[in-house]
């Protein structure tokens, strides 16, 4: 039942269709502080797959904010070309669209503007790490007047309204926060004066809209710091801001997006709604529609979140960039074929923080929705081989575009390794990556063989048009490993072939979730488990999917010890443990250790034995995912996606 959801709602002059926002974030789609056709066709998408409203993501109002490359200049009046392509091309949808409006203050770098970064004091945020110049009165007036030129620019380019970004990374931020406003004048000390520059930013930007577009503002609930802002101040913000009579919703948001960014765009280890009690206290104290967020994955979380009172709207994000057709799958009924949002940031959140253009582990599509696929060739046979992600997306895309497939898995499930991943603690909802594919593979008519192994004289004897290998990698041991019994793979455990007990030392190579994760099974199993990397930091990709922090509290509540800086030189046995020669390689000092088992998280080699011996086959032979190099599953899904398209 979605009774609340796909209902209508006035946000000010302006109606909804439905409860649904696609919320601002980042896309790094912009080129040369302009938006480009890549957005208008990434928005129109999500328009046209029934979001009730579309936030675009921040457009900076003034040139000291530059603090990552792709940044929309809103400030330069050259931008509304493009706005009108934008909001021409979701208009056409019948969903109205607003503009995020921002200045980043601290939260920034001067590499790009070369200028001095403006905040509310000298306070330097402690991810850029570089000290702010504290604004004067008359910046400060510069500040808001920037605010006013962008939201008419915005006007002039068509949206429907915009939205002023005062939470995770903003100069407003900086001024509402105690922990960043030091001032002693009329714009520090109280929260009033603290609240001041917003309320002349809403007022300024008011006068720039006029009566006709809608206006609203996003406040962090919870910036999760010391000496930062709380609920209780957040709520008193909110009285503020409708108090003014200008404004027409509130967003909510928590974390500030450097210090506790991992609870803004939270991984799979943090439950969904979680912050939804900062938009429930919210709610409570106005009576202005109040948008909840939280990692709300599927129609009918988003419908509880609305039946319990905790919000007016709900802002999905991710879930809309791994499923454009949110919306309209849950509207007709279809919810279980929404293609649900793994929270795994690897291709999202990851991506921004590379200074890459925003993608989806799940949806090849996503980042380029402006880029027309090739009409197929010709109707064919296709067989794939192998049920992992590479071959199943191969399989759903290939039957999607008409294409005859079958795909044959030699397991009893489809899964692959990933099947083995998500099998430890807080990790089940990586499973949803194979569900979801495996659903489309059968909506789109694959015929799915399990428990079949496809020989070559198989395959030759189906006379097909086309093969697609995606058989996969199998682990290998390391050179200094030789035939210990003791020694073996993270893929070893997860399989339950071997029960690692006592002193156990993962070597972990990957620097992901491979070494973590069965660090923390282990653990749970009452081994005492260290993890050895020859990098600086254990598992150091978890940084940027946001799992660092949640893991790092988690080891070192299981006792996980963390060495730094290894290689393993030798290993031998030592009766019936395992003896290590283990290099640190900053200092060159050689050291001896000994554990009663050792796992290894370390690199595969692909199962490639099938395309040797398919090389002279009389059709075309492609390989997607680890059989051609062994890589993660985003890599897989890409190349599942790109081989089909191109049968």
């Amino acid at each position: 039942m979605t009774r609340y959801l796909f209902s209508p709602l006035r946000l000010g002059p302006v109606t909804v269709r439905n409860r649904i926002v696609f919320s601002a974030h980042l896309t790094n789609y912009a080129r040369d502080g302009h938006p480009t056709e890549q957005h208008a066709a990434y928005y129109a998408a999500r328009a046209e797959g029934g979001a009730g409203l579309v936030i675009t993501e921040e457009h900076s109002t003034h040139p000291t904010d530059w603090p990552y490359e792709k940044l929309i200049h809103g400030f330069d009046p050259s931008v509304i070309s493009g706005y009108r392509r934008i909001t021409e091309a979701v208009h056409a949808h019948g969903t109205p669209i607003f503009a995020q409006l921002n200045h980043n203050g601290g939260q920034a770098s001067s590499m790009y503007s070369r200028l001095p970064v403006w905040a509310p004091s000298a306070v330097p945020d402690p991810m850029f790490r570089e000290v702010p110049k504290a604004i004067d009165t008359r910046e400060i007036a510069e500040v808001v007047a920037g605010y006013g030129t962008v939201a008419a620019h915005c006007a002039e380019g068509g949206f429907d309204g915009v939205e002023l970004q005062c939470s995770h990374s903003s100069i407003v931020r900086g001024f509402l926060s105690p922990a960043t406003n030091k001032r002693t004048d009329d714009y520090g000390g109280s929260l009033a004066n603290r609240a001041r520059i917003l309320l002349e930013i809403i007022a300024a930007v008011r006068e720039s809209l006029g009566p006709d577009r809608a206006l609203g503002v996003r406040i962090c609930g919870d910036e999760l710091i010391e000496g930062g802002t709380t609920i209780d101040e957040a709520v008193e913000v909110a009285k503020m801001v409708e108090a003014t009579g200008e404004v027409d919703y509130i967003n909510t948001s928590i974390g500030v997006a450097t210090s506790t960014l991992y609870m803004i765009e939270a991984s799979m280890a943090i439950p969904p709604g979680y912050a939804l009690f900062i938009s429930n206290a919210i709610r409570q104290a106005v009576d202005l529609p109040v948008v909840g967020v939280g990692r709300i994955k599927d129609p009918l979380q988003a419908e509880r979140a609305l039946e319990e009172g905790h919000c007016d709207l709900v802002g999905v994000v991710r879930g809309q960039i791994a499923d454009a057709d949110f919306a309209a799958k849950a509207r007709s009924g279809h919810a279980t074929d929404i293609r649900t949002c793994l929270s795994c940031n690897q291709e999202c959140v990851g991506r921004m923080g590379l200074n890459r253009w925003l993608g989806c582990i799940e949806n090849p599509r996503t980042g380029k929705e402006s880029i027309a696929l090739p009409m197929p060739r010709r109707r064919s046979r296709v067989l794939v081989v192998g049920g992992g992600p590479a071959g199943l997306q191969a399989a759903s895309t290939a039957a999607e575009r008409g294409h005859h497939v079958t795909l044959f898995e030699r397991e009893a499930e489809t899964g692959g390794q990933v099947a083995q991943a998500a099998s430890v603690p807080g990790r089940a909802e990586f499973l949803d990556v194979v569900r979801n594919l495996r659903a489309e593979c059968q909506r789109h008519g694959v015929d799915i063989k399990t428990g079949t192994e496809a020989t070559a004289r198989l395959l030759r004897e189906e006379h097909p048009d086309a093969v697609v290998l995606a058989t996969g990698a199998r682990p290998q041991s390391p050179w200094w490993a030789g035939d210990l019994a003791r020694v073996v793979d993270v893929r070893d455990v997860l399989a339950g072939d071997a029960a690692p007990e006592g002193d156990v030392l993962i070597v972990d190579e990957l620097g992901f979730h491979q070494a973590a994760s069965v660090a923390e099974l282990l653990a749970d199993r009452g081994c005492r488990v260290q993890i050895s990397t020859p990098g600086m930091v254990v598992c150091q990709d978890l940084g940027v999917t946001l799992d660092m922090e949640t893991f790092t509290i988690r080891a070192r509540a299981k006792g996980i010890g963390q060495r730094t800086d290894e290689v393993v030189m030798a290993a031998s046995a030592d009766g019936e443990r395992v003896s290590l020669q283990i290099l640190k390689h900053t200092t060159g000092d050689t050291s001896e250790h000994t554990f009663d088992w050792v796992v290894c998280a370390v690199h595969q080699s692909p199962v490639d034995e099938l395309w040797h011996e398919l090389r002279d086959a009389p059709f075309p032979v492609h390989r997607a995912g680890d059989c051609l190099a062994p890589r993660r599953a985003h890599a897989a899904v890409i190349e599942g996606h790109r081989v089909a398209v191109g049968l």
